[in-house]
């Protein structure tokens, strides 16, 4: 798909505000306003914020209804490789020309007021959403959840995924602050859904879920999910459900895939005819997220030696990834960063250093706002080695493995951003 005509449009919405994000709604619903109101005729929505896992959670939901026949329109931020993953109409990812008609409408629209690239690209999808039939409108948040644009939705269950410091530039070093924003995403009248929290987390997410008069239904309070056999096992007051396993990889996704069976199962109840089936669970697509890579990077590789890649950039992220290096011990692990800058990197590699065998660090060319290669060895403690890119990272992995040992794998993390190169490099179009 050509990115010309969309590129063209986005570069000219930048000069519209000196920032790229600036917390608020006020642009965004005067904008609204002049449109219409768009965001009054959706489809029932499902609202996702969460520090990570909300991703993976949006991935099963749209799994999960899709595997019972819904149509089901999905926002999600950022894109990886192409601008349109952006936004999915109808199961079906946006073709450019409704994508670029949609982004002139909506700049002719707000002719030239001072708003975001992201609270416009929200209103294109909302926009979209509102003329194309759907039975279902999975939305996520963009950044932190009380003043984040998506926040104008009126959702029929609002779900939040595993809550962590990140963003300290926006949201702060508080954890029950965080929290607090993410609430921020619960309304009343939709019962709110999460997995598991911090005890300071949950409280918040308690307190602020009784403000709005609604329900919060949380991990191992309200509901539950457990390995059984070669599958999972739910339940909650309404019942019980086998489920297969997640089609993404990691412990962790248990709770995501929770999230998303809790909230399907409380929308199902007020957004009739809405149905889900369970084995969409097993069907679930998301790009970077503990993702096998198969394309030319991973040809690069000797026989039986596999490549992961992983958008993980916080603290929360690295605890999960390094649980996932932990059920690796089979074989050398070797892991590649690369992070944005304004990430905690010392306190992410805390976590994953000490479960690899060698760790390198990258800035591959063209990865947005890369940070040096020297400030992840330095947040390292000096244990990472400079890469300084994927390929010379590969290559000096495989010089250093001796010859006729055991095939090992190679995870490369660090940054959404990152992911979106590799990923242009896995499918030749780097």
């Amino acid at each position: 798909m050509s990115k010309g005509r969309t590129e063209a449009v986005i570069e000219r919405l930048h000069g519209l505000h000196p920032k790229m994000i600036d917390l608020s709604l006020g642009r965004l619903e005067a904008l609204l306003e002049k449109l219409g109101h768009p965001e009054r005729s959706l489809p029932p929505v499902v609202h996702v914020a969460g520090t990570n896992g909300k991703g993976s959670t949006c991935a099963f939901l749209r799994a999960l209804a899709e595997a019972a026949g819904q149509r089901v329109h999905v926002y999600i931020s950022p894109h990886l490789v192409q601008f349109n993953e952006r936004i999915r109409l109808a199961g079906e990812l946006v073709s450019e020309p409704v994508l670029v008609e949609a982004l002139e409408e909506v700049e002719r629209v707000n002719a030239g007021a001072p708003i975001t690239v992201f609270e416009v690209i929200t209103a294109v999808a909302l926009l979209l959403f509102s003329r194309v039939p759907a039975d279902l409108c999975v939305v996520e948040v963009g950044l932190g959840g009380r003043f984040d644009a998506t926040n104008v939705v009126t959702p029929v269950v609002s779900a939040i995924a595993s809550i962590s410091i990140d963003h300290r530039e926006y949201l702060g070093d508080d954890i029950r602050g965080i929290a607090a924003e993410k609430a921020g995403i619960l309304k009343s009248g939709a019962p709110g859904v999460t997995g598991l929290q911090l005890p300071d987390v949950l409280e918040v997410l308690d307190r602020e879920a009784a403000k709005q008069g609604v329900s919060l239904l949380a991990r191992d309070r309200d509901w539950h999910i457990a390995r059984r056999g070669d599958g999972l096992r739910y339940s909650d007051p309404d019942g019980v459900v086998d489920l297969p396993l997640p089609a993404l990889p990691g412990e962790h996704q248990l709770d995501n895939a929770g999230i998303a069976v809790a909230a399907m199962r409380a929308a199902a109840k007020t957004a009739l005819p809405l149905s889900w089936r369970a084995e969409g669970l097993a069907r679930a697509e998301w790009p970077a997220r503990m993702q096998r890579l198969t394309g030319l990077l991973a040809k690069d590789l000797p026989d039986g030696w596999e490549l992961w890649l992983d958008g993980g950039h916080n603290p929360g992220a690295g605890v999960m990834l390094a649980g996932h290096l932990r059920g690796w011990k089979d074989r050398p692990a070797h892991v590649i960063v690369g992070m944005k800058q304004a990430k905690d990197a010392g306190q992410f590699l805390a976590s994953v250093l000490p479960e690899a065998d060698t760790v390198w660090a990258i800035a591959e060319p063209g990865q947005y706002l890369a940070l040096p290669v020297e400030a992840i060895v330095s947040a390292s403690g000096g244990k990472a080695i400079p890469g300084p890119t994927v390929r010379q990272a590969m290559a000096a992995i495989l010089k250093q493995a001796e010859a006729g040992s055991i095939p090992g794998r190679i995870l490369i993390c660090g940054s959404l951003y990152l992911a979106g190169e590799i990923l242009k490099l896995d499918q030749g179009l780097a």
